[in-house]
């Protein structure tokens, strides 16, 4: 994997839990106690990070891959690493933590698409050290991070800040309001749930211009197909609608935004454009089953976008 970036692929840091995820396809969620059979079932490698270098890669970018892992010997670690190198993602700067087990979970998606998960991930992961900020940050166009890899990655972010290197965090859980990467960020976008927590709002608007006032990071919330509201550059609100797509699956699909989104960043677009980007590439991900690794080409994607000049809507 080459790990330069070059003025048509950005090389993009993703930093995550890789995760070995076993996936079922299912007619209802299982009641207490209950058995349930599925109609189909896939192994794959995700987690937020290594969902996003998928789309990275598959979008026209570099990506690499950053954060802990299991032991070196374990099944799911030799797994990951092959399909990283299936997708061509680096995996150099992977670390393994001996004795501990690589993050796994079981996915349960409904007729609707709808994805229910549940995710063992070892409190020991996060005792990690990650490689030389030099190393990570060498030719990299900008930092994606999980925000939950605030505890071990937040200084590696700030440090990326001060040589001017952009770093979208994707808030996919409740952050604290103290959280350093707050500030040791450019860009923040929130899931609807995580902002609201976050904030202690039961609102996605009140929820943002409350987080704004402690960052002066561009703000964002995710609504799936309610589309993405976010502050423009003024301190106004403005939407991005989502496109219309029968959902089949939508596991990774914020993932798949989230590395499109910043790709697209690298790239020069303009945020709008970018939101656009990302929710098309989303979008078509949704439409097939297999999580991150049902994410489109960008030949797909463009087409898509061609196909619809003037949606979504925008409005402030």
């Amino acid at each position: 994997m080459i790990d330069t970036a070059t003025p048509d692929r950005p090389h993009i840091l993703c930093i995550g839990m890789p995760v070995r995820d076993l996936a079922f396809r299912i007619e209802a969620i299982p009641s207490r106690g209950s058995k349930v059979p599925a109609s189909q079932f896939e192994e794959i490698a995700g987690g937020n990070a290594l969902n996003a270098a998928i789309g990275i890669v598959r979008l026209g970018g570099h990506a690499t891959l950053c954060g802990p892992m299991g032991d070196a010997q374990e099944t799911s670690a030799h797994y990951i690493f092959d399909k990283l190198l299936e997708e061509g993602i680096g995996s150099q700067h992977l670390v393994h933590m001996p004795g501990l087990v690589t993050p796994i979970s079981a996915i349960m998606i409904d007729p609707s698409g709808e994805r229910t998960i549940l995710t063992f991930r070892d409190p020991a992961l996060w005792n990690v050290r990650l490689p030389d900020a030099n190393a990570l940050l060498k030719n990299c166009s900008a930092v994606l991070i999980e925000s939950r890899c605030a505890p071990f990655a937040t200084d590696l972010c700030a440090e990326a800040r001060q040589r001017n290197i952009p770093v979208v965090v994707d808030g996919d859980g409740v952050m604290s309001l103290r959280e350093g990467l707050l500030t040791a960020s450019s860009h923040l976008i929130f899931s609807s749930d995580a902002v609201r927590q976050t904030a202690g709002s039961d609102d996605d608007a009140t929820a943002l211009r409350k987080i704004a006032g402690l960052t002066p990071s561009f703000l964002a919330a995710t609504r799936g197909p309610q589309g993405t509201l976010w502050l423009d550059q003024a301190g106004a609100f403005q939407e991005t609608a989502a496109f219309p797509v029968h959902t089949v699956d939508t596991l990774g699909a914020g993932d798949i935004f989230h590395g499109a989104f910043t790709l697209a960043l690298t790239e020069g677009q303009a945020i709008p454009a970018a939101l656009r980007f990302g929710s098309a590439a989303a979008a078509l991900k949704c439409t097939r089953f297999g999580g991150a690794f049902a994410c489109p080409q960008r030949a797909e994607v463009e087409a898509f976008l061609t196909d619809r000049p003037s949606w979504p809507p925008a409005s402030g």
